[in-house]
């Protein structure tokens, strides 16, 4: 199999985070009163509180965005070898991942960012592999 033979481990760290996103993503947009809500009542106590609704469009576009670029940067992997679309989105999806530890420090929820180190690390080692 082609795909993974060539450069398998950016490929699955890509596909990883291609689901991550895309699941997160479609949560996202079919109950999006319901994450509103979830998300007002876990920022009560911070000073995000006035702003999830927009804070949270600005990470469903990140999300999306990222999934889409990554989704192109797969293909090119495997068609012509080629990773800058890859690793723009590999990096969005970084950048996604420390607006959302931002988030959880300042709501005070230490177990939620830390849980988001796995995600993290997982990413910081697509974005070296496909710098490479």
């Amino acid at each position: 199999m082609k795909l993974l033979s060539n450069h398998p481990t950016e490929i699955l760290i890509l596909i990883f985070l291609i689901i991550t996103y895309v699941i997160s993503s479609f949560e996202k947009i079919s109950d999006w009163n319901g994450n509103v809500i979830f998300i007002k009542g876990h920022f009560k106590n911070s000073p995000l509180k006035n702003n999830v609704p927009f804070l949270l469009a600005v990470l469903l576009v990140l999300e999306i965005v990222a999934s889409i670029l990554m989704i192109i940067g797969v293909y090119q992997i495997y068609t012509t070898e080629v990773k800058k679309i890859a690793l723009l989105g590999i990096e969005l999806s970084a950048v996604s991942l420390i607006f959302m530890l931002i988030g959880q420090r300042l709501a005070k929820d230490y177990p939620g960012a830390m849980s988001l180190g796995v995600y993290f690390l997982i990413t910081v080692f697509g974005v070296y592999l496909l710098n490479k």
